[in-house]
Formats: C-alpha cells, sequence, structure tokens
C-alpha cells in the first residue's frame, strides 16, 4: 500500500498528525501496537485526572463540616476510582478510533518497523507500507536507575499504580515532579502515609521557587513527608516490604513501606522500530529534530515525547501539526517552547507559563514582579479554597510578560488567557486593565498585573 504519510505510534501527537494530514489531502496510516490514544490518553494523563478528580470530590467530603454538612460512616472504595478512570479511557479511545475512521485514515493494529527511509513493515503481519514521508510518534518509557528494579508490584511506574486498586498503609514516592506530587495527593487523600524523596533541593524543581515553597508548606500541613536533596541508593524487596537505602548531606539511613511509586527518568521509546536502518540521529534515547520537527533523514519526522523536548501531550500535538504542515509544503507557526503552558493537577492545582524569576535574574533580565494571595480572591475564599497565589514577571523596561505562576483553586484553566496575551503581544498594563467577571478566580491575574504598578484594589 503506498502512503502519502505514514505515523508510528497513536498517541495525542500520532493521532492529530494523522488526522491533520487527512485534512490536508494526504493519503495517510497510522500504526498502533496498543490502544490508540497512547501513554497520555491510556495510562497517563487522562486516567490520572479522573482519579484526581475523585480525590477532589473525597477531600470535599471530608471537610463538608467547613461548610456546615455533617454525617457519619464515611465509606470509599478506590476500586472504584481505578474502574471509573478505565471507563472514561474507554469513551475516549472509541472517540479517537472513530475520528480515524471518520477521516479516512488506515488504522493499523501493529508494530512499525522502519525498513529504509521509504518503507514500514507491520511486524505482526509483514506487510510493507510504502511511504513518502514517515512520522515516528513511538513516545516514552520509564528508564531503568541504577539500585532500582522496578518489579511493578511493590516498586511501581505510574501505569502500575494507575491500575492498582490498592491504597497501601505507608507509600514512599521517588521523584516531587509533576506526576509525584500528583500520586502523592491521591494516595493521602485517600488514607496512605506518603513520603516523597526529591533528589534536588525542592518538590516540582522546574517551576518557580514561591511556588514550589507555597505547595511544600501546602503537602506538609496534610501530614505527607518530603524529604529534598536526598538520593536513592537503592530498593531492596523482601517479604513484601521495600526497603529503601537513602543518602542526604552525606548521612545514609533507611526507610521501609509497603509500595515504592518510582515517578523519576524517562527515555525515548526508540527500541526496535528500525531507526538504525536509516542511521536517525539520537541524543540520550530521544531523537534529534529541528525546529520543523524533521530528523537528519529529509523525509522521517519525528514528535512527541520521543523527541525529549517537553514531555507534554500538549506539545506532542502542537509539534504534530508543524510536522504535517511542513510536509504539505505549508509554513507552520514554530514552537517557541519557553511559552508552552505547562500544568500540575494536585491540589492545590499548579499553573505556569513562560520563565520563572529565578531564570530570569540568572539571564540578567531587568525585571518586575506582581503577586496577588489568594487569600483576597473573594471567589477562592467561597469556595473554601484560599491557599494560593497568582505570580507574574514583567519586563521592566516594555512591560512585556515574561512568566505566570499560579497555585490554585482551578488555576490551570487560567493558562488559556495567559497564552493568548503572549501571542497577541500584550502587555501587564493592558492585563490589568481588561475587565474580569466578579467573582471568579481569574480577577488574580488581574490583580496581580495591578500589584506590579502598586495600583492593585484588593490587597
Amino acid at each position: 500500500m503506498n502512503y502519502d504519510v505514514v505515523v508510528l505510534g497513536a498517541g495525542p501527537g500520532g493521532y492529530v498528525a494523522a488526522i491533520r494530514a487527512s485534512q490536508l489531502g494526504l493519503k495517510t496510516a497510522i500504526l498502533e501496537k496498543e490502544a490508540v490514544g497512547g501513554l497520555c490518553l491510556n495510562w497517563g494523563c487522562i486516567p490520572s485526572k479522573s482519579l484526581l478528580r475523585n480525590a477532589q470530590v473525597l477531600s470535599l467530603v471530608k471537610n463538608a463540616s467547613e461548610f456546615g454538612i455533617e454525617f457519619d460512616n464515611l465509606n470509599y472504595d478506590f476500586g472504584e476510582a481505578i474502574k471509573r478512570s478505565r471507563d472514561v479511557v474507554d469513551k475516549l479511545t472509541n472517540g479517537i478510533a472513530l475520528l480515524l475512521k471518520k477521516n479516512k485514515i488506515d488504522n493499523i493494529k501493529g508494530t512499525g518497523v522502519i525498513e529504509n527511509a521509504e518503507t514500514i513493515k507491520v511486524l505482526e503481519t509483514g506487510e510493507l507500507l510504502s511511504a513518502k514521508n514517515i512520522i515516528v510518534s513511538t513516545g516514552a518509557k520509564q528508564r531503568q536507575l541504577p539500585g532500582i528494579n522496578i518489579d511493578h508490584n511493590i516498586v511501581m511506574t505510574s501505569r502500575d499504580a494507575l491500575e492498582s486498586p490498592l491504597v497501601p498503609e505507608r507509600i514512599v514516592i521517588v521523584g516531587g515532579g509533576a506526576t509525584g506530587v500528583e500520586f502523592a495527593h491521591i494516595y493521602n487523600t485517600y488514607g496512605a502515609q506518603v513520603k516523597i524523596i526529591e533528589l534536588m533541593p525542592r518538590i516540582i524543581p522546574s517551576e518557580d521557587l514561591d511556588i514550589s515553597k507555597n505547595l511544600e508548606r501546602t503537602f506538609k500541613s496534610k501530614g505527607i513527608d518530603i524529604v529534598t536533596g536526598c538520593k536513592v541508593n537503592d530498593i531492596k524487596v523482601d517479604n513484601n516490604i521495600a526497603t529503601l537505602s537513602l543518602t542526604k548531606d552525606g548521612v545514609d539511613s533507611i526507610v521501609e513501606c509497603d509500595r515504592v511509586l518510582v515517578s523519576v527518568g524517562m527515555q525515548g521509546n526508540i527500541s526496535d522500530i528500525g531507526i538504525e536502518s536509516v542511521d536517525l540521529n539520537i541524543d540520550r534515547d530521544f531523537i534529534l529534530v529541528d525546529e520543523n520537527m524533521r530528523t537528519n533523514i529529509s523525509n522521517i519526522y519525528a514528535i512527541g515525547d520521543v523527541t525529549g523536548k517537553m514531555l507534554l501531550a500538549h506539545v506532542a500535538s502542537a509539534q504534530a501539526i508543524i510536522a504535517v504542515e511542513t510536509i504539505a509544503g505549508l509554513e507552520p507557526s514554530l514552537i517557541d517552547y519557553n511559552d508552552m503552558p505547562r500544568a500540575i493537577y494536585c491540589e492545590p492545582q499548579v499553573a505556569s507559563f513562560g520563565i520563572t524569576e529565578e531564570d530570569a535574574v540568572a539571564k540578567g533580565l531587568n525585571i518586575k514582579i506582581g503577586k496577588f494571595p489568594f487569600s483576597a480572591s473573594g471567589k477562592a475564599l467561597a469556595l473554601a479554597e484560599h491557599k494560593g497565589v497568582c505570580k507574574l514577571i514583567v519586563d521592566n523596561d516594555t512591560d512585556e510578560l515574561l512568566g505566570a505562576h499560579m497555585i490554585g483553586a482551578e488555576v490551570t484553566e487560567l493558562l488559556g488567557e495567559i497564552g493568548i496575551l503572549k501571542a497577541l503581544e500584550g502587555t501587564a498594563v493592558e492585563l490589568g486593565a481588561l475587565v474580569h467577571p466578579h467573582p471568579t478566580i481569574s480577577e488574580v491575574i488581574k490583580e496581580a498585573s495591578l500589584s506590579i504598578f502598586d495600583e492593585a484594589i484588593h490587597i
């Protein structure tokens, strides 16, 4: 069979690439050995957000007395939460399959292997597909770390955790990034004793320092133990108990628990897909691409986690559009990775855009900063979600927004506004002048903008 485009992998990069290619009149096939939707939809973004919604509801119920609501004999079943998350996944995967069919894309169940720059072999059937262009969208997987043997039972990955209906009495989460803190919140809400071990000096180390400190304070107030600047030397399992050997500040220690969730270290899925046959350039198990997602082979592109750029679903989808429109001879808008929105869905949520204050200082930029606390937000107080802050970083000379960093109730929903402002080259002055509906959480952005110029009204 001859195709204009063959896509390897049907995750949020792959299926978007296939649909956009079909829209542009390109004969397209997509190969996926598991379920369409990839890691994000099946074992990442979607099921974890479903579980986080369960945790949000449970947390609200547990604190119902604050709203004058009292009841006895509260029961909750984590197994039912897992089941609900799988139901949500099934609905979405079925929907994507229908979209592929609607767009007349050949959806091939199987493993694609690159035979040469213009031929893909379906491993299971031996069928050969002729492709003018190939898009590699095979995603990433957990990297094997020294001293850490993941047995997928006592020592788990996030995928294992999304399948397990059991809430351990004690769990250690290795890694305090986005995945680590989301699962810490889930397990803590469901009654587990949670400890986070993070190698860096703070949790969510890629986020702004103020936001990281705020989340750490909130987590500790919930009883989550956080150990930063700590290395996990090895993990041993005996009689269903995990023993972690740790080193912090040169001092060794031992921690025991019932489960370990390893949420650090990812590598591109580049094994057994035939990249050696075309000698693709790679770096640390990720495929190297240019700004148009083209590899060193002119008709082979790579998108999503396998590129190692930013392991985020929406980045993969954006890269997909660029790759396909480049193939079609268009001139797509290229990605400024610094302006990609980042969202963490623990409680409180974390949302960020652009550079942090530390980055700005390190680059010697002349900046000014605006802040507004959620404790002064009428909507946040009405929701009983008053913990959090909105922090804006602005160029001192042009008033251009360089970064936005928020922690608080539903702040991930505010990233679109920041993105539009940036895309339209708006300024903090304009953001402060924009009338926001009252009462809404979005008012914290307006007030933070006004605070840059000492004009905030409500603080």
